[in-house]
């Protein structure tokens, strides 16, 4: 079986040409492209499944066999210096690609049927089948330079998705926000690459290795040189990871299509940082100071995360920030040391977080159907609520993945997360103690997230239930097509129309009736904030089939994939699947953490972490599922003021409750200072040097062009034309010069 090794190269090759053959398709037959549209989706989903079939049976080989495959080839030969290329086949890979084809896979069908009204269809599939290619190509790499090469790759697919729709100003923001935020940790990286290609002569992972930790044990390198370089490196993982303090790009590319959120989040872009860190993890664990920075970054990244995720409205920005806390875990256990724990944290929280991210595009998919939703409001989980007995899959699936994040077991999540939990104690008890806080957090958000958007009444208040009729009516676009209605007086909808003067249209004047996947009910409700008088109201229905199915598998991922690493004792180590996976890279280096488990153990801490978890959820149910009023006032503050009584007590407790809200609304205001002291203190020295550079610089040289002019004009009035004052002047020069040179002779 050696000889599929041999063809590693062509998995990140077989994606590759959906989109080249887009690109020739709309160049040479745009029309019939076009009209085939649907035809893309299918061979997207088709050659990704061969690359995930392929990536299995290596793994399978893996486990079998515990090996590593590299193969390398010159690219460029000068002199005795060797550019290689090549792919690295070893169990990080096969994990890699599993996750990255699976949750691919998953979010293409999921795509088919959630952009399938949108005009960018076609550039849509191109690019999620280039954004495959990039991340797959980034995880078979075999050295540093290709590594970066892909890299850069990943960061212009991640723009191009972010800012799929480019004429919505906060995409275009967004966008662009993310790829120069990257472009600061890339640089990093880069100095990172060319000082240890200075120190060691190889790009080569195994030469890399091998060589510098040599060098550190014969102390022939500086070593505050290497530490540097080592920190350069990691520089460019907190930035793709979204770690503190290059996190502020993550909530913003919400602003992408929510299939793209989910494959960002999940399993490619915010995942390729970990991958590194994992990659690197034998250089870096010979450096204690950057292990211990690793780790510290994790844990500051781990509880903001949480707190940030408090306080916020937009369902997908809670998630994102879910998503950052759940990486500074992983980024906690690889600088503890635990690389087992993080990539089983890794495994685990990919396809939770892509069925959560799934499930809140499938919310958002149906609560455009609702006629008075803008598209700035069907994310506001405030105006959610109830939807439980009209998207009930969805309703489930998210509440698999919901518990699965907040660490309940048997989900998956529970045994990664309780795994990083128990070495944190053995590493620092300071962390510990903040990691088992934030697992409370984590619980909480996440059900705050749940209850707000499933439990309760239905986001707007509904009242005076009259009945039911099917009516046919037209989607509210993304790009807010202002609907008008008569109705008369007997309060039913007569007329449902959408006047030219009133479209705004993005890609296409195509109106797309979906009558037969809306029940139309009308009913008068009372808005909690933006409507004040009485409209009608369109119940939201459960996603198509083709949505639903990625939820189910994925769901199914979520009950499961937790039992490749429950941990074992010695005795029974081969049943631990995880642990046999991962031993040929375990073996390159001494771990500093021992993963073999006792059961008495496990149980003892697992238990703790259970029950915070379960106080964490007690106090969402307890504040946003408790009457009336406290759906109507979901705000975190008003809902805590709400239990409180007393007049200077209560103002206490409400200046304190409004700082903590706001610090965590507002993003805990780094974006503000960002904007403030970085972004404006780079315009204010921009505008200094561009007044020194214009008035000083400048001034000088067009000084010394004015003053030949001066004086040519005048001098031009000395000459009169009369040899009598030429002589007069010329003897007043000389007698000048004679009374000079006698006055100062003793200094010649």
């Amino acid at each position: 079986m050696q000889h599929i090794y041999e063809y590693g190269w062509i998995i990140p090759l077989i994606p590759l040409s959906i989109p080249l053959l887009i690109g020739v398709g709309l160049l040479l037959f745009p029309t019939t492209t076009k009209n085939l549209r649907r035809m893309w989706s299918f061979q997207s989903v088709l050659l990704l499944s061969i690359v995930m079939l392929f990536a299995i049976n290596l793994s399978i080989q893996e486990i079998n066999k515990n090996s590593i495959y590299q193969y390398v080839w010159s690219w460029v030969i000068i002199n005795d210096f060797s550019l290689e290329f090549g792919y690295l086949i070893d169990p990080l890979t096969s994990i890699m690609s599993i996750l990255i084809t699976t949750v691919g896979i998953m979010v293409l069908v999921y795509s088919d049927n959630y952009m399938a009204h949108d005009q960018g269809y076609l550039r849509f599939f191109a690019y999620m089948s280039f954004f495959s290619t990039s991340m797959l190509g980034l995880v078979t790499s075999s050295n540093l330079i290709q590594i970066y090469i892909f890299w850069e790759l990943v960061g212009v697919c991640s723009y191009l998705l972010i800012g799929f729709w480019f004429t919505r100003p906060l995409a275009a923001n967004a966008c662009q926000k993310a790829f120069v935020t990257n472009r600061i940790g890339d640089f990093g990286l880069l100095l990172g690459i060319l000082g240890f290609f200075w120190i060691t002569g190889s790009f080569e992972f195994r030469d890399l290795f091998e060589i510098c930790n040599n060098l550190i044990a014969d102390n022939e390198v500086n070593f505050l040189f290497v530490t540097l370089c080592a920190g350069l490196l990691f520089a460019g993982a907190v930035a793709k990871s979204a770690q503190f303090p290059l996190h502020v790009w993550l909530p913003d590319a919400m602003e992408g299509p929510t299939p793209i959120s989910a494959l960002i989040h999940a399993a490619t872009m915010v995942a390729a940082g970990i991958f590194l860190v994992a990659r690197l993890l034998p250089l870096f664990i010979v450096i204690p100071y950057i292990m211990n920075f690793i780790s510290l970054v994790g844990i500051i990244t781990v509880l903001l995360g949480a707190t940030l995720a408090i306080a916020q409205k937009d369902i997908k920005r809670g998630l994102a920030y879910s998503t950052m806390s759940q990486l500074g875990y992983m980024m906690l256990a690889l600088g503890m040391g635990s690389y087992r724990s993080a990539l089983f944290h890794l495994i685990t929280h990919a396809y939770s977080k892509a069925l959560l991210f799934l499930g809140s595009g499938s919310i958002i998919h149906s609560m455009e159907t609702v006629v008075g939703y803008s598209p700035q409001k069907s994310q506001n989980m405030a105006l959610m609520g109830g939807l439980t007995k009209h998207v009930p899959i969805t309703k489930s699936t998210f509440l698999i993945g919901t518990l699965s994040i907040c660490g309940i077991p048997p989900l998956a999540c529970f045994w990664s997360k309780d795994e990083i939990l128990a070495d944190s104690w053995l590493y620092s008890t300071s962390f510990a103690i903040i990691a088992w806080l934030t697992a409370g957090l984590t619980a909480f958000y996440m059900f705050r997230i749940y209850l707000l958007t499933f439990e309760g009444h239905l986001g707007v208040q509904i009242q005076n239930y009259i009945g039911k009729q099917r009516i046919p009516f037209y989607s509210i676009s993304l790009w807010g097509k202002e609907v008008s209605k008569r109705i008369n007086k007997n309060k039913s909808v007569n007329l449902l129309t959408i006047t030219n003067k009133q479209r705004s249209y993005f890609f296409s004047k195509k109106i797309y009736p979906i009558d037969d996947r809306a029940t139309n009910v009308i009913r008068p409700f009372i808005t909690i904030v933006h409507f004040q008088n009485k409209q009608f109201y369109s119940y939201p229905s459960e996603s198509d089939n083709t949505m639903l199915f990625p939820l189910l598998v994925l769901c199914l991922f979520t009950l499961f994939v937790g039992a490749i690493g429950i941990p074992f004792s010695q005795e029974r180590m081969d049943l631990d699947i995880l642990s046999k996976w991962l031993m040929p890279s375990i073996n390159l280096w001494p771990q500093k953490l021992n993963n073999s488990t006792d059961w008495y153990e496990f149980v003892k801490d697992s238990s703790v972490s259970v029950s915070i978890a379960f106080l964490g959820i007690f106090i969402a149910s307890l504040l946003y599922k408790s009457s009336y009023s406290s759906l109507l006032n979901f705000d975190l503050i008003n809902l805590i003021l709400n239990k409180i009584k007393g007049g200077s007590k209560r103002l206490f407790w409400d200046k304190i409750i409004n700082a903590l809200y706001n610090w965590s609304y507002n993003r805990a205001y780094i974006d503000s200072f960002y904007t403030m002291f970085l972004i404006g203190g780079i315009r204010k020295s921009a505008e200094l040097i561009h007044f020194f550079d214009r008035r000083v610089i400048d001034g000088i040289t067009n000084g010394f062009g004015v003053i030949p002019f001066f004086v040519g004009e005048a001098i031009k009035y000395l000459g009169g034309g009369r040899i009598s004052s030429y002589l007069f002047f010329y003897l007043s020069y000389v007698s000048l010069f004679l009374i000079f040179l006698l006055a100062f002779a003793d200094f010649f």
